[in-house]
């Protein structure tokens, strides 16, 4: 691949942008930092096509522009690609409408959520250069040592992806990577639901009672001012403070003042909006410490879900599957359960593992060992172990 070109003009971002209204795939990552906002702030990107590098400064161009690229046909290739999904969708409003994403290919292919230097060194036999984790993306001019190490995150990418389409093909899964690729990029991303907020906080499983609703309430507003003035959530109110409000709802801003991490310098309107928070928790229903959304498991159940999952392990090492993406203990708990949307109701999860879980569940079929210390499925005798043929 022929050396980086660094993209610092709108002129430049153009003539990207019309070569790579040409490419079938093309590889994107990107840098950003949150440590001090809210939302992410995008610092670099990184795209590769062709035998062509560039890197992108989007704080020289108006990188919103990028839509036209990720509205395309063309196949988006990243590793490990959420968060650049996440940060594509708040800068360009949208993400790439087919996504390859190196990682999650892995996974189908024995890897558990491989790095990205671990996916080149399986795959390629190429070692990354290691780079500073901690190094500031946002700080200008970047050094060259910066710039080599965000255009070797994409330098390889796409002969990476046609390696591993040839060996997902041999092995009759590319389907199923593509399918999971594509779960992936229609998930939701954005604000995180401000409702659920307190479960974030883990001295609040503690709280009791009304307390605990006060602490959802307040948790809510803290997380939908942070995104409204774009700064984390502590800078609002800290995991303390939400706390103490909670043991101790206050009904004026002097009792506020008082408690265990809050700043005492708020201002009155923050303060005043605060506090209507704390009443809106002190008169709603407490909220459940599980999931409202999810009924819990019968009691009776639940020996189902280790045999199932001690059989599941067994079966994603016998077919070099990441476990994680064949099933987690919570997709077994939503098919035991009966949920018509659980994973392991549908496409290849369910020919690899759901119909043999469902018979289990029927009596049709026993977990036994195999001989060698493996789990298997079989075909249930009926007998009770003693009795006689």
């Amino acid at each position: 691949m022929s050396p980086h070109s660094v993209i610092v003009s709108d002129r430049e971002f153009r003539e990207l942008l019309a070569k790579l209204s040409d490419q079938e795939t093309y590889a994107i990552d990107t840098e950003f930092h949150r440590e001090r906002t809210y939302y992410p702030k995008l610092a670099l990107v990184q795209v590769a096509w062709g035998d062509e590098l560039a890197l992108v400064d989007p704080f020289a161009v108006d990188f919103s522009l990028f839509e036209s690229v990720l509205q395309g046909p063309h196949t988006a290739v990243l590793h490990a690609g959420d968060q650049d999904l996440e940060i594509l969708q708040l800068v360009c409003g949208t993400v790439p409408q087919k996504l390859f994403d190196t990682q999650i290919a892995a996974g189908f292919m024995g890897l558990s959520s491989p790095s990205l230097a671990s996916v080149h060194e399986r795959f390629l036999q190429i070692s990354l250069e290691k780079g500073d984790r901690l190094t500031d993306w946002l700080a200008r001019p970047l050094t060259d040592a910066q710039l080599i190490y965000a255009a070797n995150d994409v330098a390889h990418l796409l002969r990476l992806q046609k390696v591993m389409i040839d060996e997902l093909r041999q092995r009759g899964r590319l389907q199923w990577a593509l399918d999971e690729c594509e779960v992936s990029r229609l998930r939701t991303r954005g604000m995180r639901d401000p409702s659920q907020a307190w479960r974030r906080i883990k001295e609040v499983r503690s709280l009791k009672g009304q307390a605990r609703a006060v602490a959802q309430s307040v948790a809510a507003w803290r997380e939908v001012r942070a995104a409204e003035i774009d700064v984390p959530v502590r800078y609002v109110l800290s995991d303390i403070a939400v706390c103490s409000i909670a043991q101790k709802p206050p009904t004026s801003i002097s009792a506020l003042g008082q408690l265990r991490g809050v700043d005492r310098s708020v201002r009155q309107d923050i303060a005043e909006d605060l506090l209507r928070a704390v009443k809106a928790g002190m008169n709603a229903p407490v909220p459940s410490l599980d999931d409202a959304a999810v009924a819990p498991l019968e009691k009776d159940m639940r020996p189902a879900v280790a045999l199932a999952s001690a059989w599941v392990s067994q079966l994603a090492r016998d077919l070099e599957i990441d476990p994680a993406i064949l099933a987690t203990r919570t997709d077994l708990e939503q098919f035991l359960r009966g949920d018509p949307a659980a994973r392991l109701r549908s496409g290849w999860r369910s020919e690899v593992a759901g119909r043999a879980i469902e018979m289990l569940l029927a009596g049709e079929a026993a977990v036994a060992f195999g001989g060698s210390g493996e789990l298997v499925i079989e075909e249930r005798s009926r007998r009770p172990y003693g009795s006689e043929s």
